[in-house]
């Protein structure tokens, strides 16, 4: 049985994800069907507007299904992860340029993988129970998915902040960061479900006044701490605060992947807020290609799924042991491996 289901209803095409035990997570087999549906839509004149949602309270989608990744990864076969990564981000750039509007309703945890289905929508939906992060430095990864594309456009040094601490946002916060459009009543999702599937018309969608962003009180703070250049100097700056807020994102930096940080303030940096999505997409991928043999990846999956022991043993003890040069070699070019993104529409 399929862990999403793919259908046309009224004028919508719809894709949802049907796995909720797993927390939605999505496999690699999930990405490659729902590319296809949306190339299939794409060219469907009687499909006007593309709905994705998810089955479940907990999650819209909580990431990618990484156990297979961690398997091949230890038995030094980086080629599934690599096959899975090129798929689900060609994906990401499609979902990103679509022709047709595309609708997404993302009810609590959106992380990773979910972000990446979710947020390059047209129309993103949350509600009072949504939560969306980019928790990727906290298991050794860079934020993908177009994630870095995302955090690059937030307001100020907002991005950085939640790159490389991976804080969790509320409806309120998702919407000031750049990551959704609207707040709707969860109560009123199927109304408004149903009406898009009646009209084929995203006009239909009709929001109520989102809850305050909690992190614009901390605009201020967040742009002085996070403008450095290193992550050593961001964590010193983030010391001389003493601030509760400061306090718990110190203490989260310190327990995050020095190298996997680096790599993703570098990536912020290099993609300023001119990058497209397909520009971000591709320097993601050689971060996530080399995260398995140079970096801290498979560590991080050990100690946070594997033996849940939570106690990752870094390549790097502090963020000022790691070399720029490190950070370089990681983010380089793959040569004939480049991602590209022939056969999709041009990202705009």
């Amino acid at each position: 049985m399929s862990d999403v289901a793919i259908r046309r209803e009224g004028h919508a095409g719809r894709i949802t994800l049907t796995r909720p035990k797993a927390l939605n997570a999505l496999t690699y087999e999930m990405c490659l069907e729902i590319d296809a549906a949306l190339k299939a839509w794409a060219r469907d004149s009687a499909v006007a507007l593309v709905l994705i949602d998810a089955e479940g309270e907990k999650a819209f989608c909580a990431g990618g299904d990484i156990a297979q990744i961690y398997a091949t990864g230890r038995a030094g076969d980086y080629s599934y992860a690599r096959r899975f990564w090129r798929d689900e981000y060609r994906m990401n750039a499609r979902i990103a340029a679509y022709p047709k509007p595309v609708v997404s309703f993302m009810q609590g945890f959106t992380m990773g993988g979910g972000v990446g289905l979710g947020c390059h929508a047209r129309h993103r939906v949350v509600g009072a129970t949504s939560q969306i992060s980019m928790p990727e430095c906290g298991i050794g990864l860079v934020p993908d998915v177009g994630g870095s594309w995302l955090l690059s456009r937030a307001p100020g040094q907002l991005g950085a902040y939640l790159g490389l601490s991976g804080a969790r946002m509320g409806p309120g916060d998702a919407i000031y960061a750049g990551f959704a459009d609207l707040f709707l009543r969860e109560a009123d999702w199927d109304a408004a479900k149903a009406a898009l599937i009646a009209s084929g018309d995203p006009g239909a969608l009709q929001g109520v006044t989102a809850p305050e962003p909690e992190l614009a009180a901390q605009a201020a703070l967040i742009d002085h701490a996070f403008a450095p250049e290193t992550v050593a100097a961001i964590l010193e700056r983030l010391a001389g605060e003493q601030t509760p807020f400061a306090e718990k994102t110190l203490a989260t930096l310190r327990r995050n992947s020095p190298l996997a940080m680096a790599c993703t303030l570098d990536m912020l940096r290099r993609l300023g807020r001119s990058a497209t999505i397909r520009q971000a997409l591709a320097q993601e991928f050689r971060g996530t290609c080399r995260s398995l043999e140079q970096g801290d990846f498979l560590e991080g999956i050990r100690a946070a799924i594997i033996d849940k022991d939570r106690a990752p043993r870094w390549q790097h003890d502090a963020p000022g042991s790691v070399a720029q040069a490190e950070v370089a070699a990681i983010l380089a070019s793959l040569g004939d491996d480049e991602l590209t993104f022939d056969g999709v529409e041009e990202c705009t």
